[in-house]
């Protein structure tokens, strides 16, 4: 008996038949044993019809919400782009069929929509559920697995420092040496409305942040926030206004987000300890920075300070003069040139209408 599908699949094999069961061997083998599957013949009949009625696309990365072919916004919209067969039934621009209904992923939703906001690569997959009777689609992206980078290289360009506050991020350029450059910049996003309001926001002022640090081609730099055990009435006695504020700051979930998203478009995070970068901050950099034109508030003295100490720098301006070398000693200027040899005294000129020293004068002569 073997050696006969032995031969029978040598055969097919030379012949080029290849069987593909779709759907799987475990429903091929259930029409043969319906009773031990439970299933009467219709509706084993209906689940292998629904084996194949199914829409299937890879993503693509830079594409518009990362699948050009079965296209989700962030809203829940899914449209689908027909062949040119079928380009006649299109009921939206360029080919593309809108379906009534919208998606919402309950489990990942937020690291969907963070992908597509990004135009990251994510595979769609549209399939019939037969018991529940019901069209259900599916999302799948590969995780990329987040590399460590040598601070000194995260450190090369300079960096990009950011300050996490409870409306928006604050964020000012920095070159390797710890000097601002350019306009400081904030991305708001605020924290008040639905939640779903609220997780657009964020995840778009988390989008240009990103895509400013790519531009420019340097890391991020942000603080290691944690105010798990700073909300306390123990801690703040009767401020509750202030416990109120850092009760709402979701600094947890901001930063596995910004890392995240970081990761999947190749952004180092340097991370800096949070203490006294507001107050230093404020005192040695936010003067220093306003003009005429820029008002430097807080929050931007707060993120050049958080860059410089991620840039290793220390925040304080350095205003002294250099230090003293072996060529120069403070107090003692280099020699003139009618100097006099070292060891001897030189007298004062004579001044020509007393004939004697002007400095050494008499008690009279002082009266």
């Amino acid at each position: 008996m073997l050696e006969d599908r032995l031969e029978r699949e040598r055969s097919d094999r030379g012949a080029g038949v290849v069987h593909v069961v779709r759907g799987g061997q475990r429903l091929a083998r259930g029409r043969h044993h319906l009773e031990a599957a439970q299933l009467t013949e219709y509706e084993w009949r209906r689940r292998w019809q629904a084996e194949r009625w199914f829409l299937q696309a890879d993503g693509e990365s830079g594409k518009r919400f990362g699948n050009e072919t079965i296209r989700v916004g962030p809203d829940g919209e899914v449209s689908i782009k027909l062949p040119a067969p079928l380009a006649h039934l299109a009921n939206a621009p360029r080919g593309r069929y809108v379906l009534d209904g919208r998606i919402d992923f309950r489990h990942r939703g937020k690291e969907w929509a963070d992908r597509v906001s990004a135009n990251r690569a994510v595979a769609h997959r549209i399939h019939l559920d037969v018991d529940r009777g019901r069209w259900y689609l599916t999302a799948s992206w590969t995780i990329p697995p987040v590399q460590t980078v040598p601070l000194a290289l995260a450190r090369a360009n300079g960096l990009i420092g950011v300050d996490t506050n409870a409306d928006h991020f604050a964020a000012w350029r920095l070159d390797e040496h710890g000097n601002p450059t350019g306009e400081p910049r904030r991305f708001l996003y605020g924290l008040d409305g639905p939640a779903t309001y609220r997780d657009a926001r964020v995840r778009h002022a988390l989008t240009r942040l990103l895509h400013w640090a790519r531009r420019e081609g340097v890391s991020l730099a942000i603080e290691d926030l944690d105010f798990g055990a700073e909300k306390t009435r123990e801690k703040h006695g009767r401020r509750k206004r202030f416990r109120k504020l850092i009760s709402g700051m979701p600094v947890a979930r901001l930063r596995a987000r910004l890392v995240s998203m970081a990761a999947e478009l190749g952004i180092t995070i340097v991370v800096v300890d949070p203490a006294y970068t507001s107050r230093w901050g404020a005192e040695h950099w936010q003067k220093p920075l306003t003009s005429k034109t820029r008002k430097t508030t807080r929050h931007d003295a707060a993120s050049v300070a958080i860059g410089r100490r991620a840039l290793g720098h220390r925040i304080r301006r350095r205003t002294a003069p250099p230090h003293t070398t072996g060529a120069i000693v403070w107090g003692i200027g280099p020699p003139r040139p009618d100097a006099a040899p070292a060891g001897v005294r030189k007298s004062a000129p004579a001044s020509p209408d007393h004939g004697h020293d002007p400095c050494r004068r008499t008690r009279s002569e002082r009266g």
